[in-house]
């Protein structure tokens, strides 16, 4: 996955970029980590909206790269680097809010989880389908998203969870279509930016 950062005005953008899907590879999701622990030296930044292009925000894990690696190295390094990129997210020096488009899915799911505002398009869901590949992972960054008993059904059934639903559980700030995803998040972080530190 490709990560671009820009910075304006004390918010700092990261847009994830690996099409089709934005699956996160594992030296990429630890370069994530390493660029959010960093703005705890980056007094210019007072905000951050981590973004993606493309057709959704995440779609978990990259699985083609995982299955490239030999032994259980593939799946030891994407558990690490993702423990790493929500714990990052979760413990960032700043806010971080998240644009979530399309799918948010497994990893997805635990970026969103641990981001202190999530501002969804319109076509955006959220789930985590690795029950149906006999994996289970951020069962408990969902649980941030959805009220438990919601999450449960998810895991048990691999349904997933539309905006809405989760704009009427207050997990969600706003709903917007998706061609007002970026204008909203810039307007909802230049209010973060603009607050005393």
């Amino acid at each position: 996955m490709a990560l671009h950062e820009s910075i304006d005005d004390g918010t700092a953008t990261i847009v994830m970029d690996n099409p089709p899907v934005n699956a996160m590879g594992i030296s990429d999701t630890f370069a994530l980590a390493t660029l959010l622990d960093g703005y705890r030296n980056r007094p210019e930044v007072r905000v951050v909206v981590l973004a993606a292009e493309g057709r959704g925000f995440c779609a978990g894990v990259d699985i083609v790269e995982i299955q490239s690696l030999p032994g259980n190295e593939g799946i030891l390094e994407a558990n690490r680097s993702c423990f790493e990129a929500f714990r990052a997210v979760y413990e960032c020096a700043v806010p971080v809010l998240a644009a979530v488009q399309g799918h948010c899915l497994g990893s997805g799911i635990g970026l969103a989880g641990n981001a202190d505002v999530v501002i969804a398009a319109d076509d955006a869901v959220f789930g985590l389908p690795e029950v149906d590949n006999g994996a289970l992972g951020a069962a408990t960054h969902l649980m941030r998203l959805v009220p438990a008993q919601r999450a449960r059904w998810m895991l048990y059934s691999c349904e997933t969870a539309t905006a809405a639903e989760l704009l009427a559980y207050g997990s969600v700030l706003d709903v917007v279509p998706a061609a007002e995803l970026v204008a909203r998040a810039t307007e909802v972080a230049t209010v973060i930016a603009g607050k005393d530190a």
